[in-house]
This record gives C-alpha cells, structure tokens and sequence, in this order.
C-alpha cells in the first residue's frame, strides 16, 4: 500500500526497499521539515497537531510525536483497521504530505532573499572581524608604547614639577597682596569714573581678608583708607538714589550696592517704596488728565493701553525689584508691598471704572470686550507677583460689573426698541390715507414688529456673546462661564425682556381715562397677536437660541419655556379682552346717544331703519374685517336656513302677539310683566363678558354682547309711545338680519334683541307692534 510505503518496509519487502533507501528517507526529511515549521512559529506538539497533546508522549503510534515508530503504527494498522478504512488513511496521509510539501516550498520562497542577505552579512562579518583583530593588535602595541613614555617622562618631570607648584602658589599670594595694596587707588579711581559697582565688587572682595588680618599694621592701613572710600561711594549712590531721575532699574541697582555696602535694609526699603510711589502717581495723574473735560479723551481701549504700559509695567517693575532686594524681610516686608500696591493699585482702578462708564452710551461691545481684555491680562503679571493685594481679583471685579452693566444696557436698549416699534405702529395707524393708496395693513405691520424686535434680540445676543469669546483672557472665569450665561444673559437680558414687553402691553389694558383710553383698539389687537405669537414659538426659539450660543449651566434655576409662554398666553388674552371691551365700548356710546336723545313718546311712525343702526353694522363689519387680518375664523354652531327672518319670526310669535294683542287691558302689563319674569327664569343665562378666545367669532361675539347689553340697558331707562316702540322693532329686525353672521351662536343675538324689543313693550303705554311684512319691508328697503 502507498500509506505502507511511505511509512517504512512492509514483512516481505525486498532490500531494496528498505528504510535507508530514496523511498524511505523522503517521509523522514519531511518530519523534520515540519519541525522545522513548528520550531519557527513557536508552536507546541499539541498546537501543531491542533488538538492537545495525547495521554501518553512516548507512544511509538503516534504520528506527530518525537517516538514515532513506523513499523509499529504498520502493525496496529493491519491489526485493528479493515481494507477500506487503511485505504482512507493512505489517502489522508498523501494528502497532508502533499501539505507539507506545498507549505515547505512556500517558505523557501518567501524567505528566500532572507536567506541569501543573512549568508551576505555572514561573509561580511568575518571579513571585518579579521581586520578588526589586526587593527586591535596595533592599537594594544601603541598604546603600551605611549605608557611606556609617559612613565619615563613623568619619572624626569617630577622634582621640576614640585618646584612649579610652589612657584604658583606664590605667585598667586603676590597677586593677592598686589590687589590688597592697590585697593585704595582702585577704589578711588572706579569712584571718580562712576563705576560704583566694579568698586563695590573690589571691596567685597577684599573685605573678608582685611577684616581676618586687620591686627597687622599695614593691613589696618589699607582698611581705613577703604572705609573712607567706601562711605564716600555710599553718599554719592544715596544722591544718585534720592535724586530720582533715573528709572526702575537703575534705582534698583542703586539700592543692592547700598545693601552690598551694608546700609540698613529697613531704612532702604522705605526709601524705594516712596520712590516708587513718586513715580507711579505721576502716571496716575497723567492717566487722569486724559479724563478730564477739556482735552478730547481717547479711546477706552487706548486707554487701556496707557495705563497698562505706564503704571502696570511700573507696577510690576517695583514689585519684582522689591522681591529681589528685599527678600531677607520676611513676611512683614511682603506685607508692606501689598499694602503699597493695594493703594496705588485702587486709585487705578478707579481711573479704569471712570473710562468704562464712559463707553456705555454704545450697542457695538467689540472696541469694548478688546480694551477690557487688554485690561484684564496687564494685571495677571502683578497679580502673580502681589496675591496677597488681590489685583487679579479686583480686575476680575471690575471686568464683572461692566459685563452686568452692559447686559442693563442692552436691555433698555431691546425695551426703547420695543417702545420705538409701537410708535411707528401709532402713527402707521394714524397715518392719513391718501386716496387711491393703501397704508400697511395689521398683518405687515405685525410681521414689521415681530421681525424688528426679533433682530435686535439678535443684535443683542451677538453683542453681549463677545464676553464669552475663547480669545478673551476672562472667558475662563467662573462668573463668564456660568453666572453671566445663566443669570446675566438668559434671565436677566432675554427673560427679563419678554417680560417687559409683556407687562408693557398690559399697560394698555388699563381702564379708560387712564392710559388705555388713548390707546388705539387696533394696537390693542396687533400685541395681542404679537404676545399669542411668541407664545406659540417666538419665545422657544429665542430661549434655545440663547442657550445654544451661551451653554447655560443647569446648577443655575432659570425660568422654564412653559412659564414664560403662560405669561405671554395671559398678556394676549387681556388685550384681547380688553380690545372687546374698548370695541365694544364704542358702539355702545353710538346706541346709547341714539337712545338717549330721541323722544320716545311722540316721535312719528317709523318709515325707515335709523342712521345709527346702519352704523353699528358698517362698525362691526369693519370690526369684522380687521379681526380676520390677524386671527383665524373660529368655530360656530350650525347655523338654520332662514337666520335672517328669524327675528321677525320671534317678534311675531304667538307669545309676542298676545303680547301686543290690541285687546291690551290696564290690567294686562301687570300680566304681561309677570310672564316675563317667568320666562326669564327659564331663558338661559347669558355671560356678557365672558373669557374671549383666540379667534374672529369670539371677539365679535363679545362686542355684540356688550353693544347689544347697552342698548338693552338703556331702552330700560326709557318710555316709549307706540311708534317708538314699532321704530325699536325695526331697528332691531335691522340688526338681526346683519349681526346674526358674526357671532358664534345666532340664538344670542335672537336673544338679546327678544329682550330689547319686550322691554321696549313694557315700559310702551300702548304697546302695538307693527305688522310683520312691513318690518320687513322697511328693513330691506333700509
């Protein structure tokens, strides 16, 4: 078999067939390949089989083992496999020999140009080894050559070498008793060329050794000719120092020689500090002069500038000095300098917060936010250098309330525009119209205002956002980060807003004779849409447009979207109510005049509908029309076929007719009184002001109610002859056939006019109603 075959001899096998032959040697070259391959991939006997290792790792039976043997796996083979099962083997085995081979070829391949560049190197590498050893051998001869002269020399060199040493040294003391001798005249000479500190160096280095052999006459000497010189350098660096004309820094330099001379330190610092306080107030006062009245004052933010090259730089300049002269003071001299700039540095500010105050007539915050940022960074160099005066601090402070104070402008900015837009709207409304050329309607004018106020919101958004700006050096401050987008901008800027504009139209509501009499109904109508439109969605989209640019902290409480849209949803139901009042208001005087000033009891029989109840219509038609640029339609009930005849219908019912039968006894108006009593009892009750909703048939029903209450009310207040109650009925039947469209429900206006027409009976002393044909005659010919 072939699996027999490439495994080992088989019993029977020929000798030519045994395992050292070409036959045999391929199966074990193969096992070693496959070695090989294990011991490159790192893989264990177990791993490379892909199943783990077997119970026992000298069993001769297996094949991926290191005891396999071949003639016993032949033998268990013939022994427990049948035909078919050693023929499946076979072909398995030459399978996976083919494997072997395929993946043994491709490792060749691939690591082909690898093998070939390792042999390459190999050579190289003994080739340089060679010559590496002979250059070795050089080098080891060399250098026992070179210590071998080396120790000749050194072995001569020695005794010389000794003596040399002692000569430098005396030669260096020689130096030393040089310099000592000419001190005086060294001193004197750097003195007189005003090199005072070469001389205080010179005396420095001298002192220690003159103070350690003063007891030697000639040393004494040279000491006392240098102290004289040094109490002489001494007075002159004081007259340099209190003169003052010269800088920060040469003052400096001025005070470390006097400490390097021993001069009281105390005494010194008290001097520096005055010097400096000299020079700072001189830019203080120079700062103040660019504020007063009579030189145009520049720029804030070349003001800014100035302050922060002139007195800051200086500021710092004798902060860091101070540190470095007077370390050695300790804690109380720390103090003393944050004293000192605490002062000068209040001053300061104050002259800072007088230019900002200045710069709050403006909208544009850019020229602003730059010089207060400027302003801001100036003082982070003192502010490191004094924590303890708390600069940093007060800077923050000031930039903090020139951000509130700007916040308070733009919100009387929003509320002048807001007040400048309703203006406009007054004398739009005003306006006088030219024939032929129509003035902007409610509905152009609403979208003015709405998009003006939005645009400023904006503007003022955009404007008050430059505080937060990344660039800005106190962007970083918790305040900027939290408080001013919470508090400042979101609450007080854009909520306190809306709530201005709110309560400033509900100013208009107040009751006639007041502010509200002089207000102008279509205004009234125009906020209440105005205030019904922000609470719709104007209102949620400044607020999310706020909180998106401003990233509003939640640990802040803030008012919710809903509250502010409950507010504004309120605003728009008192105007609105208020406009039905005022509306409302208007026809009434009309029908109260009309019945106020006629004489009831001896006016002529009605041949025509009255002037002033076409007028109720035409009003209410316009009423109608003005309504509807701004609110939808509404609801109303079903209405009936004949809505128009309706009220005649009513007046010439069975109840009416035995009402204004001519049988009429003076018994009959007690009667007639008492069955309207009881059929009021059972007429349902009608609400004349109730809530108006946000839409045309809810105002005009509530102007109708109150028009038609008052003239109610008034015909009570009045008696009437016969005709004048006919020309009541007319009129009445007039307003039924036009009124009835315009409300929500027909049978209120049925009736109210039922009530008008009964109550002009009952105070009738002859009460005869006019025929029903020819109220409607007169009518339509009205």
């Amino acid at each position: 078999m072939a699996a027999a075959a490439a495994a080992g001899p088989s019993p029977g096998s020929g000798p030519g067939d045994s395992p050292e032959g070409p036959e045999g040697e391929a199966p074990e070259r193969r096992r070693k390949a496959h070695g090989m391959l294990k011991l490159y991939y790192g893989l264990s006997e177990g791993e490379a089989a892909g199943r783990p290792a077997g119970p026992d790792p000298l069993d001769p039976t297996d094949l991926n083992g290191a005891h396999f043997d071949p003639e016993v796996y032949l033998d268990k083979l013939r022994r427990e496999c049948p035909l078919a099962q050693l023929m499946d083997s076979e072909t398995d085995m030459v399978r996976q020999i083919r494997a072997l081979d395929s993946d043994m070829q491709t490792l060749v391949y691939e690591n082909y140009n690898k093998f070939i560049s390792a042999t390459d190197t190999i050579r190289k590498m003994k080739n340089d080894f060679r010559k590496m050893e002979d250059e070795m051998d050089r080098l080891a001869t060399n250098m026992a050559v070179i210590t071998d002269f080396s120790a000749r020399i050194s072995a001569t060199l020695q005794d010389r070498h000794e003596r040399i040493t002692k000569l430098a040294g005396v030669h260096a003391l020689l130096r030393k008793l040089q310099f000592l001798f000419e001190l005086p005249s060294r001193l004197t000479k750097c003195v007189e060329l005003g090199a005072y500190g070469q001389a205080v160096r010179y005396q420095g280095r001298a002192q220690a050794v003159l103070q350690q052999y003063q007891h030697l006459p000639s040393f004494r000497a040279i000491q006392d000719d240098c102290r004289v010189i040094t109490a002489r350098l001494a007075q002159q660096l004081r007259q340099r120092f209190r003169e003052g004309g010269s800088g920060a820094p040469e003052q400096a330099e001025c005070v470390e020689l006097l400490l390097a001379l021993g001069e009281p330190a105390e005494e010194l610092c008290e001097e520096f500090l005055a010097h400096a306080r000299g020079r700072l107030e001189k830019e203080l006062r120079s700062l103040e002069a660019e504020l007063g009245p009579s030189p145009p004052a520049p720029d804030v933010l070349e003001f800014t500038d100035h302050g922060g090259s002139g007195f800051v730089g200086g500021l710092c300049q004798v902060a860091a000095a101070y540190q470095e002269l007077f370390a050695a003071q300790g804690p109380a001299g720390a103090e003393k300098l944050a004293a000192f700039a605490r002062e000068l540095g209040s001053r300061y500010f104050a002259l800072v917060e007088r230019r900002l105050a200045q710069e709050q007539g403006g909208g544009d915050n850019s020229l602003l936010v730059r010089a207060l940022d400027r302003f801001h960074r100036r003082l982070r160099a003192p502010g490191a250098l004094l924590a303890a005066a708390g600069l940093a601090d007060a800077a923050t402070e000031i930039v903090e309330r020139v951000a509130r104070e700007r916040l308070g402008h733009h919100l009387q900015g929003l509320r002048a525009a807001f007040l400048g837009c309703l203006t406009d709207v007054r004398q739009a409304l005003a306006a006088p119209r030219v024939a032929g050329k129509e003035g902007p309607g409610l509905a152009e004018l609403l979208a003015n205002v709405a998009s003006s106020i939005l645009s400023h919101i904006k503007a003022s958004l955009a404007a008050v956002h430059l505080f937060t700006a990344k660039e800005v050096s106190f962007s970083n401050k918790p305040y900027f980060r939290g408080e001013f987008c919470s508090q400042g901008v979101r609450e007080g800027l854009i909520v306190g807003f809306i709530r201005s504009m709110c309560q400033t139209a509900q100013s208009f509501c107040d009751s006639p004779g007041e502010k509200g009499g002089a207000t102008p109904p279509a205004l009234l109508l125009l906020l209440s849409r105005l205030c019904l439109d922000y609470e719709t969605a104007t209102i949620s989209y400044i607020l999310t447009l706020t909180d998106e640019q401003f990233l509003v902290q939640d640990q802040f409480p803030v008012t919710p979207v809903s509250t502010l849209c409950a507010e504004a949803r309120e605003t728009a139901r008192r105007l609105l109510t208020h406009y039905v009042k005022v509306q409302g208001l208007v026809i009434s005087q009309m029908l109260r005049k009309s019945v106020e000033t006629r004489d009831w009891l001896s006016t002529l029989e009605p041949r025509n509908v009255r002037a002033v109840m076409k007028r109720v219509v035409e009003d209410t038609t316009a009423i109608d029309v003005q309504v509807g640029l701004l609110y939808e339609e509404g609801v109303r009930k079903a209405q009936s076929s004949d809505s128009s005849k309706r009220t005649f219908s009513v007046y010439s019912s069975s109840r009416q007719q035995g009402r204004y039968a001519p049988s009429y006894t003076p018994s009959a108006p007690m009667d007639t009184n008492l069955l309207s009593n009881i059929q009021k009892l059972f007429s349902e009750r009608i609400d004349v002001f109730s809530p108006v909703e946000f839409n045309k048939v809810s105002v005009l029903t509530g102007i109708i109610k109150i028009s038609l209450k008052t003239l109610l009310e008034c015909v009570r207040l009045r008696t009437f002859g016969r005709f004048g109650l006919q020309q009541v009925q007319v009129d009445c039947h007039f307003l039924q056939l036009y009124l009835w469209r315009f409300v929500a429900d027909e049978e209120l206006v049925h009736l109210l006019l039922d009530e008008v027409v009964a109550s002009a009976a009952l105070r009738c002393p002859d009460p005869v109603p006019m025929e029903p044909s020819v109220v409607e005659v007169i009518c339509e010919r009205g």
